[in-house]
């Protein structure tokens, strides 16, 4: 079953990450055309989950947390929730 994309506000931290990001900074023109492609490939991943079982973590959130590695040349998915 597909998890939902919501965001969970600010269940561990005191301080949004809308206010860590500075308004100018590049990652916030990324996101908002990583969104754009998201939102295109959202049908196909509704047919790639099943309809019953437990949620998983939504598609998209994972494939955010990706770029994210890859652009801050992380090492591991350990490391990049750290």
């Amino acid at each position: 079953m597909r998890g939902g994309d919501a965001s969970s506000g600010g269940l561990f931290s005191y301080v949004s990450c809308e206010a860590r990001v500075p308004a100018d900074h590049p990652l916030r023109a990324i996101r908002a055309i990583v969104d754009e492609a998201l939102e295109v490939l959202s049908p196909r991943f509704d047919e790639l989950y099943s309809r019953i079982g437990r949620p998983s973590i939504a598609p998209e959130k994972l494939l955010r947390a990706l770029l994210l590695q890859a652009f801050y040349s992380i090492r591991s998915e350990r490391q990049l929730m750290e």
